[in-house]
């Protein structure tokens, strides 16, 4: 099942925000992690949170700091700041509020 382009869309940051409040990352690793957690339900390209981690980091939710992998290359790793981990909660809280409206609103009365 594919899930509707908006509502992936409406929840990009939150997600962005989920996978690095477990713990920080390079914009490939959460691309990666992300689609795993997504199970097929969409499926994020390489270029699709680059736009969304420099929002976030402009409104101070993350913050960056250049890293050498194992590997020996340099990588952009993005990390939570306190205020992305006030706001990953209220938006948490906002779609289980949203999301229990929505199965409200969705039940079929029988008869």
């Amino acid at each position: 099942m594919n899930v509707n382009k908006e509502l992936v869309g409406a929840s990009t940051g939150i997600l962005i925000l989920g996978v690095i409040a477990r713990a920080p990352g390079y914009g490939y690793q959460i691309i990666k992690e992300i689609n795993e957690e997504a199970d097929g339900l969409f499926s994020w390209r390489e270029g699709t949170i680059y736009p969304v981690l420099h929002k976030l980091e402009q409104e101070g939710l993350i913050c960056s700091e250049w890293e050498i992998a194992d590997t020996g290359r340099r990588r952009k790793y993005y990390h939570i700041t306190s205020m992305g981990r006030e706001a990953l909660a209220e938006t948490s809280r906002q779609w289980t509020e949203f999301h229990s409206l929505v199965l409200k609103m969705a039940e079929v009365p029988n008869g």
